[in-house]
């Protein structure tokens, strides 16, 4: 019987691979098992199996026509193309971090890592975040600047430019979308060529009116535009690895409801103790201590949870303590939104809400 006291809140006291208890059942003395999933064919946030030449393509196209946007951009005068040019190098620095991660996140868990270095994918998508929004603020000041007092912009030039620069991100974009974006940082590299993409188009119209108008204003009004959008992919990517830092349970995931769903399964009388949270993007993990009728089956309680957990919520790396309720413990069956009483002799600093069933013990 594994000791409640190792259970850690956090999770990374938990073993990244969970394996199936083998201990004897002993039915006289109500023994508690300590029971861990076994797992097979989930996909994990980076790993191998990602496609880096697509990655590397995808780098290639973005930093080439990232560099003629610059000196385009520094000859038209147009702060549309620098600010595009800005958010391709976050893009091509979010690709670049993407290979890198990958790399780390391959590397076998060893020494104090438990879990390997999984999250360096994370911390690499809260740089690119964060780069994002303080890029985004610089653009915003400048765009403003030049709404109140407009240098000439070259039309032509702006035009053509943006028109090559949007085949160039719908080839980018297809690239990466051929690899493996179950990664944060490759999702959000590919989201962030999608921004690209809609900047460019607004960089394209800006030209057309500047060139068949004159309206110099359309470029800072262009600019501000992908701004907005660099804003919201900053954001989103930043609220996304914080969820994950945090340990939060994933998104779609609510942990009252599969507690719930865990206590009908028969035999079980509590569920308590139970965190849900992401080890990496696309990798979740759960552990919970599960209390079962007298003289229940422990390891049929521990398999039936199991599947439950893999099939409706896609969680396969689940960490369960399976005890029996105790004698004493007949009573302690009505649902709590509190920690189990001490006199329930279990989890006296249990962590969040019990589950319970509405049925008695005989």
């Amino acid at each position: 019987m594994r000791d409640h006291d190792g259970h850690d809140e956090g999770g990374q006291g938990h073993a990244d691979h969970a394996h199936s208890d083998r201990s004897d059942h002993d039915h006289d003395h109500g023994a508690g098992h300590s029971s861990h999933s076994g797992h097979s064919g989930h996909s994990h946030g980076v790993g191998p199996d990602a496609d880096r030449r697509w990655l590397l393509i995808g780098l290639a196209l973005i930093v080439g026509f990232m560099s003629v946007e610059v000196v385009v951009g520094l000859l038209s005068h147009s702060l549309a193309l620098i600010s595009d040019a800005a958010h391709m190098l976050t893009d091509a620095a979010s690709i670049g971090l993407a290979l890198f991660a990958m790399r780390l996140a391959a590397r076998p868990a060893r020494g104090g890592y438990t879990f390997g270095l999984k999250r360096a994918e994370i911390l690499s998508a809260q740089a690119n975040g964060v780069t994002l929004l303080v890029l985004s603020c610089v653009l915003a000041y400048e765009a403003v600047r030049r709404l109140i007092s407009p240098p000439e912009v070259t039309g032509g030039l702006v035009l053509v430019t943006a028109l090559v620069g949007i085949a160039v991100n719908i080839a980018a974009a297809w690239s990466i979308s051929k690899a493996n974006r179950t990664s944060l940082n490759v999702e959000g590299a590919f989201q962030h060529i999608l921004t690209d993409l809609y900047g460019f188009i607004a960089t394209a119209i800006a030209g057309a009116v500047v060139l068949t108008t004159g309206f110099a204003r359309a470029d800072a009004i262009a600019s501000l535009v992908v701004v907005a959008l660099m804003l919201k992919a900053g954001a989103g990517l930043v609220t996304a690895a914080s969820r994950i830092f945090l340990e939060a349970a994933p998104a779609g995931v609510d942990p009252d409801a599969v507690g719930d769903q865990m206590a009908s399964v028969e035999n079980v009388i509590e569920v308590h103790d139970l965190h849900i949270w992401e080890i990496t993007s696309g990798q979740a993990a759960l552990s919970a201590h599960v209390l079962v009728v007298p003289g229940g089956d422990c390891h049929k309680v521990r398999r039936d949870l199991q599947a439950q957990l893999r099939d409706a919520h896609a969680i396969t790396h689940a960490t369960l303590q399976v005890d029996h309720l105790g004698e004493d413990e007949r009573d302690v069956l009505q649902i709590s939104t509190h920690p189990p009483r001490q006199a329930s002799g279990h989890c006296e600093d249990a962590h969040g809400p019990v589950h319970t069933t509405r049925q008695r013990v005989p």
